[in-house]
């Protein structure tokens, strides 16, 4: 009775820990999402604080909010679902308790029950009585056996006991360490969805003042796609003539671009950052314009929002093709990979000259600062005329 007790108690423990093991990994995992978001969080309050610097409501200011709550969303998230692991271990570990518990009551019963029967059994007689009123040397032999094993049993039953008592407090100990734990993270989510609702309020009024400005954002709309005209026109005209050139190239030549461009291909969502810090601004593609109602906007690349005199970095080993001035986009650099190209603009400066050969993560020039505060630099992919998604070719961040 006891044995196949303590079996059901081990495997039912054994299965509590392998869930434990699993739940520990999801934490794991949940905890390096924290950390992920309150970096994004830190990154975009600085960028913030740039363009806040100018005392004007602008798109940048709202992009960096924007960021702001996503981020802070994705950490209210992660809390909530640690603080459902946590209720999920508590939960088991109360379980624990409760067989535990429940193991210890039926042993000490039990061992209670042991020392009853005995006393019963001997009338009350001592050991030595009890062994010399055997009739034959055969009884008094079994007699001392059965003296032995019971005290054996006494001494295991004790021991059980004491066993159980010592994993009981333990187990009692991890519900409150989880409780605390509990608590702290109740806490954290409280504060950050205290902050969320202050970002909010701070956004929807931003859109406000945006709103007001519809006649200039328009102007700025329509001076962007002047400007991303002119940038795609540049590049289209670069593509044009490598495609003529390299119809004159020798099959060695051809070779060599093939593998350049297998290379650069392999790397597909692996590609470094052409900033250390910041966030994407604006995606690729058609999507809406993010205070302007029923108005589209359409992006080439991506418009990555960074730091004040941000170092602007090649994604990727490549060879600089063109170093340009493109009005609305300032300084482009242009960087071929085989057949793929990789376009860096809205730089203040750059240091690399056409034609040189620059390494994966080397500096190409400062971002541009606008009158807004809004440092932005614009970034695209091109194989050949066609325009591809950045954001599937960068390493996720």
């Amino acid at each position: 009775m006891i044995v196949s007790k303590r079996l059901a108690f081990f495997s039912f423990f054994v299965l509590l820990l392998a869930s434990g093991v699993h739940a520990q990994k999801t934490k794991s995992q949940l905890e390096q999402e924290k950390r992920e978001n309150l970096s994004k969080i830190a990154e975009a309050e600085k960028i913030l604080s740039d363009t806040e610097s100018e005392k004007k409501a602008t798109l940048g200011q709202l992009r960096a909010l924007n960021q702001q709550i996503e981020a802070r969303e994705g950490l209210i998230s992660a809390l909530n679902q640690e603080v459902g692991l946590l209720n999920g271990e508590i939960n088991d570990l109360s379980i624990v308790v409760n067989a535990l518990q429940s193991d210890l009551k039926n042993l000490k019963q039990e061992y209670a029950a042991m020392i009853y029967s005995s006393y019963k059994a001997n009338h009350g007689y001592s050991k030595l009585t009890f062994l010399f009123s055997a009739r034959t040397f055969n009884q008094l032999y079994m007699r001392l056996k059965y003296l032995e094993q019971y005290a054996d049993a006494r001494k295991i039953q004790a021991r059980q006991i004491e066993e159980v008592s010592r994993e009981l407090d333990a187990q009692r100990n991890q519900v409150e360490i989880k409780r605390s734990e509990q608590k702290t993270l109740l806490n954290q989510q409280l504060a950050e969805n205290r902050k969320l609702i202050n970002l909010k309020t701070k956004q929807s009024g931003l859109v406000q003042e945006l709103t007001k400005k519809e006649k200039e954002l328009k102007k700025e709309l329509a001076d962007r796609k002047q400007a991303v005209d002119r940038l795609d026109n540049l590049i289209a005209e670069i593509v044009r003539k490598e495609l003529e050139r390299s119809k004159t190239l020798s099959s060695t030549a051809i070779a060599n671009e093939d593998e350049i461009s297998a290379s650069f291909e392999s790397n597909k969502n692996k590609l470094a950052w052409p900033v250390s810090s910041g966030f994407i601004s604006s995606k690729f593609g058609k999507h809406p314009h993010p205070v302007m109602k029923g108005i589209m906007q359409d992006n080439p690349g991506v418009d990555i929002q960074t730091q004040k005199d941000e170092s602007v970095k090649s994604v990727y080993d490549g060879k600089v093709i063109q170093i340009a001035y493109v009005p609305g986009m300032y300084n482009v650099v242009i960087l071929q990979h085989g057949e793929y190209y990789t376009v860096y603009s809205r730089l203040k400066e750059v240091n690399v000259k056409k034609g040189t050969l620059v390494k994966r993560a080397q500096p190409l020039g400062a971002v541009h600062t606008d009158t807004n505060g809004v440092s932005e630099v614009h970034f695209e992919v091109w194989k050949n005329y066609a325009k591809l998604n950045p954001e599937q070719w960068l390493s996720p961040k």
